[in-house]
């Protein structure tokens, strides 16, 4: 029951934190989990990791006196500590990208009632001489359409918040934390946790922007060839069309122009970026000056060839192997020339497909 006495409103907290422990418990764990699902297939948005946990006890009645008791004392307003902690339940939510937090607070307020937003991001860069951790914080409570359902009846009454940060901005939350002293401190000192923090804020920046470069150079490679040669690729890669002439463009061999002509060929497969990345790496280790043109070259005037080769390859009785879209490049690119890419198969590939050569050459 509430009144001004705070000895007696720590003594009720602590048995209300007793009798409900492991019902807090299970409420943060159903919210994580139903939250995890949601972000999940909402589809587009790169999560980092989802946490929960109920916060200590005593941690809240130092937060409440910290925060709240002297006002309400002062008013004369009665008071319940537990009305007043809205992160006993806390779930944090770490994204990859700045702009992902928007797209995760609209997922969030489809499915729950929003009680209290604050915007931490709008605080800093408002603030010309403030420091800290950027962040969106929203307190929740179940939506009507879970309210109803009976696997949430238990915790119609739990209100939780929810913190969502990218990687970068909660790695500067864990090293604001340890910084003891950051108010009443020279402005020497002021200076240097600012200029870190603005660092912390300029990488965070600069990963969206890395990506969305990347975004844009993928569908450069799939838009800078004319319609002509992105035919011709095509019918070499079904083997109706022997090679006729030189694709255009020099520049040389990217993981992007890879990724453009193996589609061609391979437009079924779904390539990776890192294993794109690194496959790319071997090829222009092993011909340094390599390319777009002349590894789509080496493509086309192979590919005929080491497709009737993996028929063979895997039809032999007994065997249960396949060749990869990685594999079959590796052939495309030794049978194009076997001295630069002398070492691009296993010896015991190599010496497979050297005695079906001689056979079927």
């Amino acid at each position: 029951m509430a009144s001004l006495d705070f000895d007696i409103e720590k003594h009720s907290f602590r048995e209300y934190y007793s009798d409900n422990l492991g019902l807090l418990e299970g409420a943060n764990n159903s919210f994580c989990t139903l939250i995890e699902a949601l972000l999940t297939h909402s589809g587009g948005i790169a999560i980092s990791k989802i946490e929960g946990r109920v916060k200590d006890k005593e941690e809240c009645i130092r937060k409440f006196n910290l925060k709240y008791r002297k006002a309400l004392e002062a008013s004369e307003t009665e008071y319940e500590i537990k009305d007043h902690i809205t992160d006993l339940i806390g779930l944090r939510v770490v994204c990859l990208y700045e702009d992902d937090i928007e797209n995760i607070q609209d997922v969030l307020k489809e499915h729950f009632d929003v009680i209290d937003v604050t915007d931490k991001i709008s605080q800093i860069e408002s603030t010309e001489d403030s420091f800290g951790y950027k962040g969106l914080h929203l307190d929740l409570k179940l939506g009507q359409e879970r309210r109803n359902m009976p696997e949430y009846r238990a915790f119609l009454d739990f209100s939780f918040e929810i913190q969502i940060r990218t990687i970068i901005q909660d790695s500067w939350s864990v090293l604001d934390h340890k910084i003891k002293y950051k108010k009443s401190i020279p402005n020497r000192l002021k200076r240097r946790i600012n200029t870190l923090a603005a660092l912390f804020e300029l990488a965070d920046r600069e990963f969206r922007e890395i990506r969305t470069s990347t975004e844009a150079e993928i569908q450069k490679a799939k838009e800078d060839d004319d319609a002509d040669i992105q035919s011709e690729i095509q019918e070499c890669a079904s083997g109706t069309k022997p090679p006729t002439r030189k694709a255009q463009g020099n520049g040389l061999l990217t993981a992007f122009g890879f990724l453009k002509i193996a589609n061609h060929f391979f437009n079924k497969h779904e390539f990776e970026p890192h294993k794109v990345d690194g496959f790319t790496l071997e090829i222009i280790s092993m011909e340094p000056e390599i390319t777009r043109t002349k590894f789509n070259e080496h493509m086309k005037a192979t590919i005929s060839k080491v497709k009737e080769y993996q028929q063979h390859f895997e039809s032999i009785e007994g065997s249960s192997d396949k060749l990869n879209p990685y594999t079959i490049i590796r052939h495309c690119l030794y049978l194009s020339d076997k001295n630069t890419y002398s070492s691009i198969l296993t010896n015991v590939s190599k010496e497979a497909f050297e005695q079906w050569l001689q056979q079927h050459g």
